[in-house]
């Protein structure tokens, strides 16, 4: 990504991924890969990650810094960090917090990431976001649609959501791991704040030391 700071790593096979992610009707609940095969993906395009339309934005939607987060539901450090994310992010109040779903630790994974983008379709992906990630126990299908449930979603909608567009959200799935490897992402959380990329847990201070500095390198351009 032209201007960000970082290093590439390891990535999984697009061919192996596509078969993971959009197995038919069983790909609710396909697993990921033990293995990943070595590639040297290119760096994505700045505005590819940043302004993607597809992915949900959080925030103030027209705010002078973007912080991109990938992350997966049962990523025990992403449940930790978000209220203290979301906490910076309302503070700050000109933060626009874009969500990348990276579901990377097991097939549930793939299914809550397919049922949160679902849950667009009825304007409820924040509040999907919001319970799945407020969750403190292993993730289940019978649990993701019980939480989903209790936060005033139609889960049968979403499940037919799901389906009915699958592609879609196969593709989602698909730039967002593209774009992580080629950022040189290793695990979730991961982040972009401005120009810099920081893959890993941040305090609440250090977030917003973070902001400071991603502004004074914006204004320095």
């Amino acid at each position: 990504m032209d201007g960000l700071n970082g290093a590439r790593g390891s990535s999984l096979s697009r061919r192996r991924l596509l078969e993971v992610l959009g197995a038919g009707a069983a790909a609710l609940g396909a697993g990921l890969p033990s293995a990943r095969a070595q590639l040297r993906r290119p760096e994505p395009n700045e505005a590819a990650v940043l302004h993607d339309p597809d992915i949900p934005v959080a925030g103030n939607v027209d705010g002078d810094i973007s912080i991109v987060e990938w992350f997966d539901y049962q990523c025990p450090y992403c449940r930790k960090l978000e209220p203290e994310l979301r906490q910076v992010v309302q503070d700050d109040g000109k933060v626009r917090l874009v969500w990348k779903d990276w579901p990377i630790l097991g097939p549930v994974s793939v299914i809550a990431a397919k049922m949160a983008l679902a849950c667009k379709y009825q304007n409820k992906y924040a509040e999907a976001h919001d319970a799945l990630l407020g969750i403190n126990s292993r993730l289940t299908e019978p649990g993701i649609n019980e939480v989903l449930a209790g936060a005033g979603i139609d889960v049968d909608r979403a499940k037919r959501d799901a389906t009915a567009n699958e592609k879609a959200i196969v593709a989602i799935l698909t730039r967002n791991y593209e774009q992580a490897e080629g950022l040189g992402f290793k695990g979730t959380p991961s982040f972009i704040v401005g120009k810099f990329r920081v893959p890993g847990v941040l305090t609440m201070n250090q977030f917003e030391q973070v902001i400071v500095d991603a502004r004074k390198a914006k204004a320095g351009n």
